[in-house]
Protein backbone atom coordinates (compact mmCIF):
# COMPACT_ATOMS: atom_id res chain seq x y z
CA UNK A 1 0.00 0.00 0.00
CA UNK A 2 1.19 3.49 -0.84
CA UNK A 3 -0.21 6.47 1.00
CA UNK A 4 0.48 10.08 0.01
CA UNK A 5 0.38 13.03 2.36
CA UNK A 6 0.46 16.23 0.39
CA UNK A 7 -0.01 19.97 0.74
CA UNK A 8 1.81 23.25 0.31
CA UNK A 9 4.97 24.07 2.21
CA UNK A 10 4.06 24.88 5.80
CA UNK A 11 0.72 23.05 5.70
CA UNK A 12 1.65 20.53 8.43
CA UNK A 13 2.73 17.54 6.34
CA UNK A 14 5.73 16.76 8.50
CA UNK A 15 3.71 16.96 11.71
CA UNK A 16 1.11 14.65 10.18
CA UNK A 17 3.68 12.11 8.95
CA UNK A 18 5.45 12.10 12.33
CA UNK A 19 2.14 11.46 14.10
CA UNK A 20 1.33 8.68 11.65
CA UNK A 21 4.70 6.98 12.28
CA UNK A 22 4.35 7.29 16.06
CA UNK A 23 0.79 5.90 15.99
CA UNK A 24 1.99 3.00 13.83
CA UNK A 25 4.68 2.25 16.42
CA UNK A 26 1.95 1.56 18.97
CA UNK A 27 0.37 -1.24 16.94
CA UNK A 28 2.88 -2.41 14.32
CA UNK A 29 4.03 -5.99 14.56
CA UNK A 30 7.02 -5.31 12.29
CA UNK A 31 9.58 -2.54 12.17
CA UNK A 32 9.14 1.05 11.07
CA UNK A 33 11.74 3.09 9.19
CA UNK A 34 11.45 6.88 8.87
CA UNK A 35 13.50 8.57 6.12
CA UNK A 36 14.06 12.34 5.99
CA UNK A 37 16.52 14.83 4.47
CA UNK A 38 18.00 16.00 7.79
CA UNK A 39 18.06 15.08 11.48
CA UNK A 40 15.64 17.81 12.63
CA UNK A 41 12.80 15.46 13.62
CA UNK A 42 14.78 12.42 14.70
CA UNK A 43 13.95 13.00 18.37
CA UNK A 44 10.23 13.50 17.69
CA UNK A 45 9.90 9.82 16.81
CA UNK A 46 9.18 6.88 19.06
CA UNK A 47 12.44 5.17 20.06
CA UNK A 48 11.39 1.96 18.30
CA UNK A 49 11.39 3.73 14.90
CA UNK A 50 14.61 3.54 12.92
CA UNK A 51 15.59 6.94 11.52
CA UNK A 52 17.60 7.38 8.30
CA UNK A 53 18.96 10.68 7.03
CA UNK A 54 18.79 10.19 3.23
CA UNK A 55 21.33 12.94 2.50
CA UNK A 56 24.03 10.71 3.97
CA UNK A 57 23.55 8.37 0.97
CA UNK A 58 23.86 10.95 -1.85
CA UNK A 59 20.73 9.72 -3.62
CA UNK A 60 20.15 11.21 -7.04
CA UNK A 61 17.20 10.09 -9.07
CA UNK A 62 14.47 7.50 -9.04
CA UNK A 63 16.67 4.46 -9.79
CA UNK A 64 18.98 5.18 -6.87
CA UNK A 65 15.98 5.84 -4.64
CA UNK A 66 14.38 2.53 -5.57
CA UNK A 67 17.65 0.71 -4.89
CA UNK A 68 17.80 2.49 -1.52
CA UNK A 69 14.29 1.21 -0.66
CA UNK A 70 15.23 -2.32 -1.70
CA UNK A 71 18.37 -2.12 0.44
CA UNK A 72 16.34 -1.10 3.48
CA UNK A 73 13.93 -4.00 2.93
CA UNK A 74 16.75 -6.47 2.31
CA UNK A 75 18.37 -5.59 5.63
CA UNK A 76 15.10 -5.76 7.59
CA UNK A 77 12.85 -8.74 6.89
CA UNK A 78 10.30 -7.51 9.46
CA UNK A 79 9.79 -4.14 7.74
CA UNK A 80 6.14 -3.10 8.00
CA UNK A 81 6.19 0.70 7.50
CA UNK A 82 8.53 2.83 5.42
CA UNK A 83 7.73 6.50 6.03
CA UNK A 84 9.42 9.07 3.80
CA UNK A 85 9.25 12.79 4.50
CA UNK A 86 10.32 15.33 1.85
CA UNK A 87 10.09 12.70 -0.89
CA UNK A 88 10.67 15.14 -3.77
CA UNK A 89 13.82 16.56 -2.15
CA UNK A 90 15.21 13.05 -1.85
CA UNK A 91 14.36 11.88 -5.39
CA UNK A 92 15.19 15.23 -7.03
CA UNK A 93 13.07 14.74 -10.16
CA UNK A 94 9.87 16.29 -11.42
CA UNK A 95 6.80 14.51 -10.14
CA UNK A 96 5.47 14.06 -13.69
CA UNK A 97 8.52 11.90 -14.53
CA UNK A 98 8.05 9.40 -11.69
CA UNK A 99 5.29 7.13 -12.99
CA UNK A 100 7.69 4.18 -13.42
CA UNK A 101 9.09 4.70 -9.92
CA UNK A 102 5.59 4.62 -8.42
CA UNK A 103 4.79 1.47 -10.40
CA UNK A 104 7.96 -0.13 -8.96
CA UNK A 105 7.16 1.08 -5.45
CA UNK A 106 3.64 -0.33 -5.68
CA UNK A 107 5.03 -3.72 -6.73
CA UNK A 108 7.65 -3.47 -3.94
CA UNK A 109 4.96 -2.64 -1.38
CA UNK A 110 2.70 -5.48 -2.51
CA UNK A 111 5.49 -8.08 -2.75
CA UNK A 112 7.03 -7.25 0.64
CA UNK A 113 3.82 -6.27 2.44
CA UNK A 114 5.32 -2.88 3.32
CA UNK A 115 3.15 0.17 3.90
CA UNK A 116 4.83 3.12 2.14
CA UNK A 117 3.92 6.63 3.32
CA UNK A 118 5.30 9.61 1.37
CA UNK A 119 4.94 13.34 1.92
CA UNK A 120 4.78 15.58 -1.17
CA UNK A 121 4.82 19.37 -1.32
CA UNK A 122 2.09 20.02 -3.85
CA UNK A 123 -1.61 20.70 -4.16
CA UNK A 124 -4.14 18.07 -5.32
CA UNK A 125 -4.60 19.76 -8.69
CA UNK A 126 -0.83 19.43 -9.31
CA UNK A 127 -0.84 15.66 -8.83
CA UNK A 128 -0.38 13.63 -12.01
CA UNK A 129 -3.19 11.22 -12.80
CA UNK A 130 -1.07 8.16 -11.92
CA UNK A 131 -0.91 9.32 -8.27
CA UNK A 132 -4.67 9.73 -7.73
CA UNK A 133 -5.15 6.11 -6.51
CA UNK A 134 -2.73 6.77 -3.63
CA UNK A 135 -4.49 9.76 -2.09
CA UNK A 136 -5.52 9.24 1.50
Amino acid sequence: MIQLIFGEKGSGKTKKILELANRAAETAKGSIVFVDIDDDYMYDLNLSIRFINATEYALSGPKMFYGFLCGIAASDHDLEYLVIDSFMKIVRHDLDTLEDLFRQMKRFSDNHNVHLVLSLSCMPEQLPEFLKPYLE
